[in-house]
């Protein structure tokens, strides 16, 4: 779901056909930049998407899938309402929650959380007062040369809530389809030995470590790519 994966090699393989959608909040010309409409709006856009794909390949497994955050909303998305729109979930370096076991201090260094702004908005929305999710909590720190000026670089509180799972062991509690975790051996966001034992209650989940990889080069790397096509080919 991230426009930075690079999955041509998938569709170039005849291994799937890859759609991908331009996320609200993200892109060339986002309505507002960094934020949604409300937390779970994505989720809501992403089961469009996949209803769309479905009604033009009604014949076609459709895996719902992403990368770091993305790889949270697909999470969500798995223990939402519209959790029976996915067959399979592919997740890479995906991120489980701040305080999931998997999650470095500020995904190192990686993201900034304004954590006092973070703690008295969720007591506000404990309260039922919504009024102020369009506050940033949170701002990355993405390398320049990795940039190329459509860049997302802070999030609302809403977005922020929406490219998280609610708690990744409740959204995955009733896990039906296969998942394939993949995560760099060099990870700088994420404890890389930890996603095993995170991801391994759920029956249905695989996790597989990519050598040489880090965080933002592990969608395009070509190990990356030959783990996903083996195991997509098992759908077939």
């Amino acid at each position: 779901m991230d426009a930075g994966l690079r999955f041509e090699s998938l569709a170039q393989a005849g291994a799937a056909s890859v759609f991908t959608p331009d996320l609200r909040g993200h892109g060339e010309r986002p309505q507002r930049r960094g934020d949604v409409d409300y937390v779970d709006q994505l989720e809501d856009d992403l089961a469009d998407l996949v209803s769309h794909v479905r009604e033009r390949c009604p014949r076609a497994r459709c895996i719902v899938g992403g990368h770091s955050s993305d790889g949270g909303l697909a999470v969500r998305f798995a223990g939402s309402r519209h959790r029976d729109l996915a067959d399979g979930l592919l997740l890479l370096a995906p991120f489980l929650g701040h305080d999931a076991p998997t999650t470095r201090p500020g995904s190192g260094g990686w993201a900034r959380p304004r954590i006092p702004r973070i703690v008295a908005l969720s007591a506000l929305d404990g309260l039922g007062i919504r009024s102020f999710q369009g506050t940033t909590v949170i701002t990355f720190a993405m390398p320049e040369e990795v940039r190329d000026g459509t860049e997302t670089l802070a999030y609302s509180d809403r977005l922020n809530a929406g490219l998280a799972p609610r708690s990744y062991r409740r959204d995955l509690a009733d896990l039906r389809v296969p998942l394939l975790a993949l995560v760099g051996a060099d990870d700088e966001a994420f404890y890389t030995e930890r996603f095993e034992p995170a991801l391994a209650p759920f029956s249905q989940a695989e996790v597989a470590v990519i050598g040489g990889a880090g965080h933002l080069d592990l969608p395009g790397h070509p190990d990356a790519t030959r783990s996903i096509v083996r195991w997509l080919a098992r759908f077939a």
